[in-house]
């Protein structure tokens, strides 16, 4: 083992962490929760499940969090009271009506008080009259999330069926996996498209939990391992064979000749971390379906563009509808470095180009935009990253890590 490998801390993953709030508050808090994620959403998350419990507020203000609004809102559809859920401009912009057609099928009441689809939503919660419900999921898997989540507390469970394929299967898994540590019984229809939830009434399987390290936050750093072979990053206490979708980072970043090899540490209390280094062979021309993994289609877009390849990411449609407008602003970026980027309703495609980042890169308030360019420092040492506080959404810490990579000279 390499002692002079940069160590990097990771964040724990922000999606397990809420995935596991929801289901504590919503089963009694049975469970003790190791290596909580201290992102931003989870903070805010915490924060508003408190303000649940303790009714000092009947008014759900979720800043630019979409995760923490569609897991709140069939929360409240079925918390009896009154509720106003709402957010910040950006929120009120991105897609709900999935969610709230589904809620409204149950027989729940939820109402827009602007535009119809759209936050704010005034919530007078109650008893579902329905426990078989249908959703469309190609927008946000999290609506369907959000609905499995709330099934332990609803009399007789939930019969959910997906009118199409979803985006971001595998968190879907994940709150499935999760909900089944919990004790609660999940099941799937052989065609996949109908899952079934039970209600909660018994003991947890395990009282603890412990929280993987974030694979979406590890991508950034393969772009780093990506622009300097000659280092060894490690990335403690990530795993290989994990639930997260963005697991998908190693395959993507194995083409462009990032290798990464799991180290077991003899000591059992430090567990598993990844050790990365580029350098190996890798293609000049790509295709990968973003589909599964969404949120890395900047930090993919970027370390094509810097590697000179070109890469044609599909399964893309729904990244403008995240935090910010995410294709706008990638293409607008990279143009502006001299990148040359090509895209379509679910497509984008990144051609080799000689970059030039003389201006600062836009993060238009995106976490994701601002960490997936900012291992351009590597090559460009003077590029600026307007609004670097945006990565305590879901990265806290980033830049302390960032800069245990920048500062290395070796």
């Amino acid at each position: 083992m390499n002692t002079n490998d940069i160590r990097i801390t990771l964040p724990a993953s922000k999606s397990m962490s809420n995935r596991w709030l929801m289901i504590n508050h919503l089963t009694g808090g049975h469970f003790r929760i190791n290596k909580l994620s201290t992102s931003g959403d989870t903070r805010l998350l915490r924060r508003l499940l408190t303000q649940l419990e303790e009714g000092t507020s009947d008014v759900y203000y979720c800043n630019n969090a979409g995760s923490v609004a569609r897991f709140l809102m069939p929360l409240l559809a079925i918390t009896p009271g009154h509720h106003v859920l709402t957010g910040d401009e950006r929120l009120c912009q991105r897609p709900m009506a999935p969610l709230i057609e589904s809620l409204r099928q149950m027989g729940l009441r939820v109402e827009c008080t602007g535009q119809e689809g759209f936050l704010p939503l005034s919530i007078q919660g109650g008893v579902p009259t329905k426990r078989t419900v249908t959703v469309d999921p190609l927008l946000s898997s999290q609506f369907v999330s959000s609905l499995l989540l709330i099934a332990p507390r609803m009399p007789e469970g939930i019969s959910l069926t997906m009118t199409q394929r979803p985006t971001s299967r595998p968190y879907i898994e994940m709150t499935c996996d999760a909900l089944r540590q919990a004790g609660i019984e999940v099941r799937r229809s052989s065609n996949g498209r109908t899952y079934y939830v039970s209600h909660y009434a018994g003991r947890p399987k395990s009282a603890t939990v412990n929280i993987e390290r974030d694979w979406s936050s590890a991508s950034y750093f393969y772009t780093m391992a990506l622009l300097r072979p000659d280092l060894r990053i490690r990335l403690l206490g990530l795993q290989l064979e994990s639930c997260q979708g963005d697991a998908a980072t190693d395959r993507f970043f194995r083409l462009l000749g990032v290798t990464s090899t799991e180290v077991r540490s003899p000591f059992r209390a430090a567990g598993r971390s990844i050790t990365i280094q580029g350098g190996a062979e890798a293609s000049r021309v790509m295709q990968f379906n973003c589909l599964d993994c969404p949120d890395l289609v900047p930090t993919f877009a970027v370390a094509a563009a810097v590697a000179g390849v070109k890469a044609t990411l599909k399964g893309v449609s729904n990244i403008a509808l995240k935090e910010s407008d995410r294709m706008e602003a990638i293409c607008t970026e990279l143009e502006r470095m001299g990148g040359k980027v090509s895209s379509s309703a679910d497509e984008l495609t990144i051609l080799p180009a000689k970059l030039n980042p003389v201006e600062p890169v836009c993060t238009y308030g995106d976490h994701r935009i601002a960490m997936a360019f900012a291992p351009l420092r590597l090559r460009y040492p003077d590029l600026q990253i307007e609004a670097p506080e945006v990565v305590d959404k879901s990265f806290p810490e980033f830049w302390e890590q960032f800069e245990l990579v920048v500062e290395n000279k070796h």
